[in-house]
């Protein structure tokens, strides 16, 4: 049994169906704050919260869990800022309550959804899992505790992991099942395909004047599903044996803001109105990582690495939910 933790979100949704479809038994442990009930469509559902040892005991004690993934950060770059406590209770404190139930169950692999936001401004590309990590807000911060928590059990205990390092998570499920689904929407391309559907006037362009071809910014985009087939290759090397690892995963090139808004016009046939604004701080201009270290340890290896099919899956998803559940 794989215990899912907020695995009713954006990535850990994607990550069950895809256990399910591999066979796996799994149980999504969510408070629902962010998760959407609507995810829900395989596995077994366990509402709760990390915040509560003796909830998380009850499903340990009840099940047989083998390994635990564990999506259930806060991920809001400027909430964090504003509100650095909410973020280190929920990101560091309720972590160590999971992995405290699960040195008293003796359950020893664990996937954890950590980020690129770990490596804070590049200082070379693309960036490399050994690439110095200075954090740059809260929300990076707590994913770097994290690491440097699961690094000393792993050295401690019996007690093995995999640190996965997103980089821009994008797309939907390709069967149209599930896909982004976030309140308030703060990731570029759902935002421009709200403006596509005539729901937003306009999307922001927070700066035209970095050094880059086009002078906005450059980021890699990956799409959910090959995120999620990474996490379950993450899994099965450590059942066969590996070590703890951390790995990058990101599509291993860029795009920039006028590319993305370009291709979503594209794909949609729309007509997206884009207006200037001022840049946002801390935002770096390029932002790529490197993913040879998942291709040759993992032998993992995408499927949807075209941005026009990231899109493609992502608008196809987005009036679904805003036809269905909005």
């Amino acid at each position: 049994m794989i215990f899912i933790a907020g695995g009713a979100g954006y990535i850990g949704s994607h990550v069950n169906k895809l256990l399910s479809e591999k066979n796996y038994k799994t149980i999504v442990f969510d408070n629902l704050i962010y998760g959407h009930k609507e995810f829900l469509k395989w596995g077994s559902f366990i509402e709760g919260d990390l915040g509560n040892l003796e909830s998380i005991r009850e499903v340990f004690q009840n099940n047989q869990i083998k390994a635990v993934m564990h999506f259930s950060s806060y991920a809001y770059v400027g909430e964090s800022m504003e509100d650095p406590e909410k973020y280190y209770y929920n990101n560091v404190v309720n972590t160590l309550n999971l992995l405290k139930v699960m040195k008293e169950f003796g359950v020893q692999y664990f996937v954890f959804s950590s980020s690129c936001a770990t490596y804070g401004n590049p200082l070379e590309l693309p960036i490399a899992e050994n690439h110095p990590q200075n954090p740059i807000n809260p929300y990076g911060q707590t994913k770097l505790m994290v690491e440097k928590i699961l690094f000393d059990y792993s050295r401690a205990y019996e007690f093995k992991y995999i640190s996965l390092r997103y980089f821009n998570a994008a797309g939907a499920d390709p069967d149209g099942l599930i896909g982004e689904w976030h309140n308030p929407e703060t990731h570029l391309i759902p935002i421009i395909l709200d403006v596509a559907m005539g729901n937003r006037e306009n999307v922001e362009i927070y700066g035209t004047d970095y050094n880059t071809e086009d002078g906005t910014c450059i980021r890699d985009y990956i799409h959910v599903n090959d995120l999620s087939n990474a996490h379950i290759l993450a899994l099965g090397y450590l059942f066969n044996g590996g070590k703890s690892e951390i790995f990058n995963l990101g599509n291993g090139k860029g795009y920039s803001v006028l590319e993305v808004i370009d291709c979503i016009r594209k794909v949609t046939g729309k007509k997206i109105s884009a207006i200037k604004a001022k840049r946002r701080i801390g935002d770096p201009a390029i932002l790529i990582g490197g993913v040879k270290k998942a291709e040759e340890l993992l032998g993992w290896k995408q499927k949807f690495s075209d941005l026009e099919i990231i899109i493609k899956t992502a608008w196809d998803w987005h009036q679904r939910l805003h036809k269905d559940y909005l």
